[in-house]
This record gives structure tokens, sequence and C-alpha cells, in this order.
């Protein structure tokens, strides 16, 4: 019989050791020493040098009447200077008739004819329901009483794109096929889409005055960066083994490009189109203040009567086209190509609704009758005073809430810091945050600013856009995440986000004038409306885009909601969140320059005022380049975040 072990007592444990932080532990306070020891130093430089090199603004400055010489100069030689005559002027001549040549073909259709083609161009490019689309948009912009301003919009748009392509699919199809020429593309697309649309107006204004010429090459160069970078996207997808077949067959590089290349890109560049009539579309209304004709001069003239009916309702016939563009553009790009039958019905019916549409026209008036017109102004303006009248004191603690709470005492600091602190202090933010070539750029975008002796306008103008920015992530982070957690959420908050990115950035500003009266704070509520869709559906898409797996994971192991959210889905949507924050900031630094027609002032109204007055063009110009610097020194800084490895992962590389 074995008998069982005898259990001794173990042996008495030694006493605890004092807890000492974790190697974790010493590497976030290390990490975070630096950062921290930095703000400290900055508070210190700020209180001994408050008000001291602080730039203030010299409308007298000698850059500005430099300008203003250089602009009288080209207006003295504009008929006499081999550039003018013989480049400059051909151009602007040349652009005019092709306006002129749309604008005519579309108003000899009249409103049966124009109506009619726009159906066969969308039963041949998705069927009678896209038909349908087109056909009803277009008769709602006669409906709504704009048929003819409607007819120069549509005709300064597809001027605007037909130039954007003819120069931008080109080249997107060269940078496409050579690396060489896509690193010398890039950063010039990059500023073209950085640049707020006022920075566009001036040098354009000078070379091609004010009219439909100089309006079509303003919105040309706004809408081809899409048609560039898509077209180049499309040609680099093209599998590469397809064309080594083709080549390895005796093609030639043209015969691969046209017979192999293109037609498999060619729904990806159709996609391209749409979304340059978009961004064309986009820029139409704000042309109007270099006279070009259309709807933004209604536009205009409502704001500078504070009517907002009559703002809201070219707005809606802009959004009208808009929508018949982008559904027939983007059924196009869907299309797939069927049998001879299926081909012969889409031809027959496009054969048969453009017919029939300029069939009627000689019976019927060339101008939609007014009898047919709905009058909504009045509705919308009695909205209007009734929401003035019961929201005021909302509205008024909102706006006196964000003024004295945030913008004030920012742009206190920002304009009385010296400047050299605040280049010292972005240039170590943006390296820190972006890596040392993004602080770089940043810091040498701010000299640029004082350079131009506009620094303190400057500096409003940043105080509006990091406040506007802030309320926009915000407020699109929480509509983003609400949309990825709830099917029924996303569904409902689709259409509002649709509405609001398509209507024109114009009509925006008279209900926020209405609710908020003149202000910095009616060009952060315009901002807000026009930058959180984009963020908002970035937000989502980067939180869908978590594997479901992993999710599923973390549930397992008993985490909540709350925690799934802040300690697997965000960190892991890391990118597109900061790609979020890298559009609203863009986004919001566009409209804010567009707020200074409702007294936002800074470097804004100085771009209108360069583009109103004679006398302060040079002043005007200035701003315009300022603005592209802080729009550089905002995008260098957000879009270096999104390339840079996060805390977590090089702890874990």
């Amino acid at each position: 019989m074995v008998s069982a072990p005898v259990r001794t007592a173990p042996p008495p444990m030694p006493p605890p050791a004092p807890p000492v932080p974790g190697p974790a532990r010493a590497r976030r306070l290390v990490r975070w020493a630096g950062p921290a020891a930095g703000v400290v130093a900055v508070v210190a430089l700020y209180a001994a040098f408050r008000g001291t090199a602080v730039l203030p603004h010299d409308d007298d400055a000698a850059l500005f009447h430099w300008l203003n010489d250089a602009r009288d100069w080209v207006d003295a030689n504009r008929n006499s200077s081999p550039i003018f005559l013989y480049v400059v002027n051909y151009i602007r001549l040349g652009v005019a008739e092709l306006y002129t040549l749309v604008q005519g073909g579309l108003v000899a259709l009249g409103w049966p004819g124009l109506i009619g083609l726009a159906a066969g161009l969308g039963w041949l490019a998705g069927g009678w329901r896209i038909a349908l689309v087109a056909a009803a948009g277009f008769a709602g912009v006669g409906v709504l009483g704009f048929w003819e301003a409607s007819v120069d919009t549509l005709a300064l748009t597809l001027s605007a794109v037909t130039l954007s392509l003819l120069i931008g699919i080109p080249l997107g199809i060269w940078a496409g096929r050579s690396a060489r020429v896509r690193r010398i593309v890039t950063p010039v697309l990059d500023v073209m889409q950085i640049m707020p649309t006022f920075s566009y107006l001036s040098p354009i204004l000078l070379l091609f005055l004010i009219g439909p010429a100089s309006a079509t090459i303003a919105t040309m160069i706004y809408a081809m960066p899409p048609a560039i970078r898509i077209t180049a996207l499309a040609v680099q997808r093209v599998p590469g083994v397809t064309v080594e077949a083709s080549e390895s067959l005796g093609a030639t590089g043209l015969q691969t490009l046209l017979k192999v290349r293109l037609p498999l890109a060619l729904n990806t560049i159709m996609l391209g189109v749409n979304q340059t009539i978009a961004a064309a579309l986009s820029m139409v209304p704000l042309v109007a203040l270099i006279a070009a004709p259309g709807l933004g001069v209604d536009l205009i003239r409502a704001l500078a009567r504070v009517n907002v009916g009559a703002a809201l309702v070219p707005g809606v016939a802009i959004v009208l086209i808009a929508i018949v563009l982008d559904r027939v553009t983007r059924s196009a790009a869907r299309r797939r190509e069927g049998g001879r039958r299926a081909r012969a019905v889409r031809w027959g019916g496009f054969a048969v609704l453009t017919a029939a549409g300029i069939a009627l026209t000689p019976a019927l008036a060339t101008e939609f009758p007014e009898q047919w017109q709905v009058q909504v102004v009045r509705p919308i303006n009695d909205v209007v005073d009734w929401i003035e009248g019961h929201w005021y004191v909302f509205t008024g603690f909102l706006n006196d809430t964000v003024a004295y709470g945030l913008l004030n005492p920012l742009q206190d600091v920002l304009t009385s810091a010296p400047w050299w602190l605040v280049t010292a202090a972005v240039l170590a933010f943006a390296w820190r945050v972006s890596g040392p070539a993004a602080g770089l750029v940043a810091a040498a975008c701010l000299v640029g600013v004082a350079a131009l002796h506009l620094w303190e306008h400057g500096m409003e103008t940043l105080t509006i856009v990091l406040v506007a920015s802030l309320i926009t992530i915000a407020v699109g982070l929480a509509l983003g995440v609400a949309a990825a957690r709830s099917r029924w959420f996303a569904a409902g908050l689709r259409p509002v986000l649709d509405a609001a990115q398509t209507m024109p950035s114009f009509s925006y500003l008279l209900p926020a004038v209405a609710l908020f009266s003149n202000g910095r704070f009616t060009a952060i509520v315009a901002s807000l409306i026009y930058a959180v869709p984009v963020v908002a559906r970035l937000v989502e898409d980067g939180l869908r885009a978590v594997p479901a797996t992993v999710i599923e994971a973390a549930r397992s192991a008993g985490s909540t909601d709350r925690q799934v959210l802040w300690k697997v889905q965000l960190p892991m949507a890391r990118n597109s969140l900061l790609l979020a924050a890298n559009q609203g900031i863009v986004m919001t630094l566009a409209m804010v320059v567009i707020g200074a027609l409702v007294g936002a002032g800074a470097l804004g109204y100085d771009v209108v005022a360069g583009i109103a007055q004679q006398e302060d063009y040079g002043k005007g110009f200035a701003a315009g380049v300022a603005l592209v610097l802080l729009g550089v020194m905002l995008d260098r800084i957000t879009q270096g975040a999104n390339g840079r490895r996060s805390p977590h992962k090089k702890r874990n590389a």
C-alpha cells in the first residue's frame, strides 16, 4: 500500500515589491513628454512676446501697388503684346465662340427639343427609367420659371466640361502610362483641388477679362482634375497580362491603347466624366461674379437682396440639372453592351424621343410657357419669416456662444502672437503629426502669407477655418458613426446628404443669413452644410470596411458595443477618419472664403474687393495666393498624418 505524499506548507512568500511603471506606461510617458514640453514652451513664449511682431494689415502695402501696376501694364499692352495678340486673345475668342455655339444650339432646340434630347440620351444610357428622370428634371427647371437662365448655365457647363475632357483625358492617359508624368502631374492636381475657388478669379480676370470666356476657363480649370486623376487610374488598372497578350500578337503601342486599354478602361473613364460635370456645376454659380450668364446671376441678386426664396429656387434648378447629368453619365458608365437587338432598341428609342421633341418645337413656343410655371418664392420666404420670429432666441444664443467662446479667443491669440512663434508652433506640430516634409511645407506657407503682407487677415481666416473644421468633423463623425451602426439611420440620412452635396454652395448662405444674420458664424453654418456630407460618408465607409470577423471576435471576448467602437472600429478605420478630416478641412476652407459675401471678412473679402474694385485688385490677387498657401498648409498636415503609422503600429512593429 502506497502511502499518500506528505503535504508540506509552502515557504512564505517574500513581500511584494512596490509597483513600478511597466514598459508600456514608460513609453507613453516618454512619448508625451516632448509634446507637453513644446506646449509649455509655446505658452511661455506667447506670454513673453505677446503683441510684438504681429504684422498688422496694411491696405497700402507696396506689394499691392506693384500688382496693381502689373495689372495696368497688362491692360495697356493687351492689344500690342505678342503673348496676348497671338495666344491669350485667341484662346479667349475661341472659348467664347465655343460657348456661343453650344448656347445657340441649345436655344435653337427649344424647350421641347431639349427635353426630348435629354430623354433620348437617358434612354440610350440607361433605359426608360433614366429617360423619365431626364425629361422630368428638365421639365421641372421650366416649371420653376428659370428655363432661359438654365439653358445658359447648361451651355457654360457643357463648354467647360468639353474643354476639360479634351485636355484631361489625354493627359490622364499619358499619366496612367508614365510614372514620370504622374509624378509631375500629381502635385499640380493637388494644388488645383486644394485651391479655393475664389483664388481662380483674379488671375483669370486679368488675362481673359469678364464674360462667358473667362467663366468657362475658370470652370474648366476647377473641373479638370477629376478627369485627369480618374482616367489615369483607369488606364493603370488595365490588367498587365491583357496588355502583354496584345503586344505579343504584334500590336503597336497605339493599337494596344485604342483596342485594349481604352475599351477596358471606358467605364471608369465615364465615372471621371460624371465627376467632371459635377465639379463644373458647383463652380458655375461662383463665376457669376465675373459676369457669367445663367442661374448664378439670380443667386447673386438674391444674395444682395437677402431673399431666401429667390436664392433657393435657382439653386433647386441647378440641382435638377445636376441630377439629370449625374444619372445619365452614371448609367452610361454602368451600361453593359448587349446583343444587336438591345443596341437597336437603345438607338431606336434615342432617335424617336429626340425626333419627337424636335418636331414639337415649331408647334410650341421656344420659351417655356409662363402659365405652366409655379411661383414658390413667397411661400419659402413666409416659412423663413416664421423661423426667424420663433427661433431667434436659440439662433442668437448659438451665434454668441460660438463667437465669444471660440472665435474671438482663438482669433485674439493668433493675431496677437508673434508671427514667428505661430510659424514655429505650426512647424513643430506638423513635424510631429505628419513628418519633417509636411512641417517644412507648412512653415513655408505661413512665411509666404507673411511675405504677402496679409498675416492679420490670414490669421482671421485661419481662425474661422479651424473652428468650422472642428464643428464639421465632430458633426460628420457623429453622423458617420450612427449611419455605420444603423442601416435604417443610414437610409434616412442618405437623401439628405445627397441634397446637401448637390445644392450649389451659394444657396446655403441665405438660409444661414436669415437665421444668424451676417457674420462669421453664418459662414461656419454654410460650411457645415457643405462639408459634413463628405466627412459623414467617409467615416461611414471606413467603419463599414472593418472586417466583421474582427468585430465578432471582440464581442465574443465580452466587449460592449461602446468598447467595440472605441477599441476596434475607430482605430482600424484610422486612415478613413484622417482622410475625412482632410477633406472636411479643405472643403471648409473653400466655403468659409465664399462666406465673405455674408460678412465673414478676412481674405475672402479681400478677394471679392479685388474683383469688384479696380484699386483693390493687387490686394485681391495676393489674398487669392494667401488662400492657396493656407489650403496647402492644412492639406499637407492632414494628408501627411494619413500616411504615417499610428503609435499602436509603431509599438508593435
